[in-house]
């Protein structure tokens, strides 16, 4: 059966001054997979991610979203856009003034007319997906790295996307705690059959739970292939990235 693609980069390019982050790349994501993009640290991970969710527009090329492009899409358009998208952003963004409740809730207190009850009902629902029962009147100082993680993942699947972006979902955790992220995506990405895409540098743990995976470099797509594959790719950029070696061709700066 052929994949669907729900996103797709064609020929993106973007420069900051005269620095050019992102050069004619190409991607596709396909439907209901775990996509993982690596590279290292200032590649332009975050700014990709950016331009798929519209919050940035590109010098050249296009973003399409279920097949429809972004660039030219007026306000109310992007915004029905972005609904399909939740994020998880790398320290998990909670309101430090609100409950674990307030911050899941606050998705659909701005953007739906849900009554109390009825959102209510949704952060427990979250708080079940994401294996966190009973603590929705806990504050974010009351959690650990870990739950404010998996709090931050319940604020991002309340209003049920049909993507989630993944921002370096396990940078600070113990490798437990990692591996414990790691499988809630697999398990949200099954149950609710959600695209999901993940920003990481965490390169062992990735090989063991994404479909496919990409790497950023030099402003491209420099492979785009499954765990297996990416091993025997012989271009030694992959070969000293997967292998987290300060010798080679990426030099250390």
């Amino acid at each position: 059966m052929v994949e669907k693609i729900k996103i797709e980069v064609r020929e993106l390019s973007k420069s900051f001054s005269n620095n050019k982050v992102l050069s004619s790349l190409n991607l596709k994501i396909p439907e209901g997979k775990i996509t993982a993009i690596i590279g290292r640290s200032g590649e332009g991970k975050s700014v990709l991610f950016k331009h798929i969710i519209g919050l940035m527009s590109p010098d050249s090329g296009d973003v399409y979203i279920d097949g429809l492009k972004m660039s030219g899409m007026n306000g109310k358009e992007l915004n029905k856009v972005r609904a399909k998208f939740g994020v998880l952003f790398q320290g998990a963004a909670l309101f430090d003034s609100m409950t674990v409740r307030e911050n899941i809730a606050f998705p659909l207190v701005e953007h739906s007319e849900m009554s109390s009850s009825e959102i209510d009902l949704k952060v427990k629902n979250s708080l079940k997906l994401v294996e966190l029962e009973g603590i929705e009147d806990r504050m974010p100082s009351q959690l650990s790295g870990g739950m404010k993680k998996r709090v931050g993942l319940a604020r991002a699947i309340i209003r049920e996307p049909e993507v989630i972006l993944y921002d370096e979902p396990t940078t600070g955790l113990d490798p437990i705690l990692a591996d414990s992220i790691h499988k809630l995506i697999v398990s949200l990405q099954e149950k609710l059959n959600i695209t999901s895409l993940v920003i990481t540098h965490d390169v062992v743990n990735t090989l063991e739970f994404a479909h496919s995976i990409a790497m950023l470099h030099g402003g491209k797509i420099l492979t785009h292939c499954t765990p297996n594959e990416i091993k025997l790719v012989e271009d030694p950029l992959v070969q000293q990235f997967l292998k987290g070696s300060s010798t080679g061709p990426l030099k250390v700066v």
